[in-house]
C-alpha cells in the first residue's frame, strides 16, 4: 500500500465511542506500510496546543481549528493524519475540511448507553451528577456529520472491520493504494 499524497483522516463522535482506538488501529496498519504517520488526539492536543482553553463553544471550536491547522500544515506535506476528536459542532469540521483540502470525515457513530458503559474515565457519571457542565453527549449537543465518507458503528463491528471500511474509503477516494 502506498500514500498517494497527504490527507487527513478525521474520527468524530461522542466522548468514549471508539475514535482514539480505531486512531491507533489505522496507525498501525498504515504504519506497517511505512507511511508517514501522525495522531492528532484530541486530549493530547487540549493538554499541549489548547492548554487553558475551556469547553464553550467558542473554545471548543478553536481547539478543533488549531488541530485543523496543524493537520492541515502535515497533510500539505505528504503526512497521513489521523484526527481522533469529538469535534462536536458542524461548522468547525467543515472549516478543518475547507482549509485542509484532503480531508475525510469518518463518522464514530456510538450510542450514548455504550459509550457511558465503555468510559474509564468517569466522565459521563460525573456530568450526569453535575459535577461537569457542558459534556458533549449529556448537557451539551452532538452534531452528526451530514455527509460523512465513512461511517463506523463500533457497536457492532470490530476495530479490525472498520479500520478495512476506512482503508477501502481511501483507496477509493484516491489516495491509498492497496495490494
Amino acid at each position: 500500500m502506498e500514500a498517494k499524497k497527504g490527507v487527513t483522516v478525521w474520527l468524530t463522535g461522542l466522548p468514549s465511542s471508539g475514535k482514539s482506538t480505531l486512531a491507533h488501529a489505522l496507525s498501525r496498519e498504515l504504519k506497517a506500510r511505512q507511511l508517514p504517520i501522525e495522531i492528532l488526539d484530541g486530549d493530547v492536543v487540549r493538554t499541549h496546543l489548547s492548554k487553558g482553553l475551556g469547553f464553550s463553544r467558542e473554545d471548543r471550536e478553536l481547539n478543533v481549528k488549531r488541530i485543523g491547522f496543524v493537520g492541515h500544515l502535515l497533510t500539505k506535506h505528504g503526512v497521513f493524519v489521523i484526527v481522533a476528536a469529538v469535534s462536536p459542532y458542524r461548522e468547525a469540521r467543515d472549516w478543518c475540511r475547507k482549509q485542509i483540502g484532503n480531508f475525510v470525515e469518518v463518522f464514530v457513530k456510538t450510542p450514548v448507553a455504550i459509550c457511558e458503559e465503555r468510559d474509564v474515565k468517569g466522565l459521563y457519571k460525573k456530568a450526569r451528577a453535575g459535577e461537569i457542565q457542558g459534556f458533549t453527549g449529556v448537557d451539551d449537543g452532538y452534531e452528526e456529520p451530514l455527509n460523512p465518507e465513512v461511517i463506523i458503528e463500533t457497536a457492532g463491528e470490530s476495530a479490525e472491520t472498520a479500520v478495512g471500511k476506512i482503508l477501502l474509503r481511501l483507496q477509493e477516494l484516491g489516495y491509498l493504494q492497496l495490494s
